[in-house]
């Protein structure tokens, strides 16, 4: 039987228990609004910030309009890249649903995706270049898709996957119901999105940072790195993201930040899939609580609520301004939008709120090293590694105890644990030719 023509109370207990499996008690106003108006032949355009639960808020309306007794692929969900299709294809997966779910993205072997598609997920994720390439293969059969998500619509545009986007639109000809996501409302849609009649639901960024705050640090001259400096001292432990406009002043203030003492980490486009894959790992588990980035860390990515963001250089526009805030003040939490300004600084004009001037201390201490380390594991998800399988590990063979070990990321081929910082210079040495299960792995300090 369809999950959509189950009773209402039938219905209410399956999402209840999907989003416990996620962690969550109950939906948000926006996610139930979305659930009320996504159905069988309706689209929507959903407007919401980062970090808003826009993800919940399709996938949980979209698992209830797809038919679970039939084979074949029935939802495609578009994303602009693979960290973001990562991060959804794993909220599917804690959801646990039933439903079957593959990714598709690349750095992921495409023979190995193909392989997948003998038997098809019903729903698959991936990003526009990689799907486009399947369709173009016909890795599968596409005439059973229904359902199209276009996740960060904008954010495609952007990166220029207008062609593919056309390409996928077009030949998914059965498509009924669609959802584009955004964080700032479309200028115009196009034509191949193949209907104009969209149900607009705009939760905007204001709607859900009531609780930002603004604050100007003004350096020295235009110098401003020591200000950037003292103000991450002053975060001591407290998360944050330092925002540049380019990858050359990202590197050129890492490398200056890294002989201040600074722990941190870095994120941009010039770094391969892997690197910038580890990045995130080590920022979300806590092995570093800063992060420098260009606005690609602005929108998408699954990292932990930041309690500062940083404008190391001022955006460019109001739409870069909004987004970079959007990765704090969350839901019901307070954050800090920080404003750096050399000598000949000044506030952009659609900046209309005014930024509290903030002077900080001049003798200020290095903040505490992070009490967690990330161990790299070298096998994943294919060697039939879980969780739970290194947590033994770990405990069993490593003599850690349970408070030791942090975050557990585990990927296809491979796994990063946090463990407590105090331990991984005799751990990593004592588990050396210690087998997992029954199969001795590579396992070193990540990075």
């Amino acid at each position: 039987m369809p999950v959509y023509r189950v009773s209402k109370q039938y219905l209410c207990s399956m999402i209840k228990r999907w989003i416990q499996n996620i962690g969550i008690d109950q939906l948000n106003t926006m996610q139930e609004k979305t659930l009320e108006e996504l159905n069988p032949g309706k689209s929507l355009i959903l407007i919401a910030p980062t970090g808003s639960g826009k993800t919940l808020a399709f996938l949980i309306p979209l698992i209830k309009m797809i038919n679970p007794q039939e084979e074949g692929v029935q939802a495609v969900i578009l994303t602009p890249t693979r960290e973001l299709t990562i991060q959804i294809e794993e909220v599917f997966r804690k959801m646990s649903t039933g439903l079957k779910v593959n990714a598709c993205y690349g750095g992921h072997p495409v023979k190995t995706e193909i392989n997948n598609f003998r038997q098809p997920a019903q729903v698959i994720i991936g990003t526009p270049g990689r799907m486009a390439d399947h369709i173009n293969r016909k890795s599968f059969e596409i005439s059973n898709v229904k359902f199209l998500i276009l996740d960060e619509f904008d954010k495609s545009l952007e990166l220029g996957f207008n062609n593919e986007m056309k390409f996928i639109c077009e030949n998914l000809t059965g498509i009924n119901s669609r959802v584009l996501t955004s964080a700032t409302k479309p200028n115009e849609l196009p034509a191949y999105l193949g209907t104009s009649d969209f149900v607009t639901l705009n939760y905007s960024v204001k709607a859900f940072n009531n609780n930002l705050s603004l604050a100007i640090v003004k350096a020295e001259g235009d110098d401003k790195l020591e200000a950037l400096f003292r103000l991450i001292c002053s975060f001591n432990t407290e998360p944050a993201l330092i925002f540049c406009n380019h990858r050359e002043a990202v590197e050129r203030i890492s490398s200056l930040l890294w002989v201040k003492g600074i722990v941190h980490g870095v994120y941009h486009g010039g770094l391969d899939q892997d690197e910038r894959e580890l990045s995130l790992i080590r920022f979300r588990n806590g092995t570093h609580q800063t992060l420098l980035t260009t606005d690609l860390g602005s929108r998408g990515l699954d990292i932990p609520e930041i309690k500062h963001v940083v404008h190391y250089q001022l955006p460019g526009s109001e739409t870069i301004w909004i987004h970079r805030n959007g990765r704090t003040a969350r839901m019901h939490s307070d954050g800090t939008a920080w404003l750096i300004f050399g000598q000949n600084e000044y506030l952009p004009d659609f900046i209309k709120d005014q930024p509290e001037i903030r002077i900080l201390d001049a003798c200020l201490k290095l903040p505490v090293l992070p009490p967690w380390e990330t161990l790299y594991l070298g096998a994943g998800k294919k060697q039939k590694i879980n969780k739970g399988d290194i947590v033994g590990y770990l405990i069993q063979r490593g003599g850690l105890e349970v408070k030791d070990i942090g975050r557990i990321d585990v990927l296809d081929h491979a796994s990063f644990v946090a463990i407590n910082r105090q331990h991984y210079k005799w751990l990593i040495p004592k588990l050396k030719g210690i087998p997992l299960k029954k199969k001795i792995v590579k396992i070193d300090l990540a990075g």
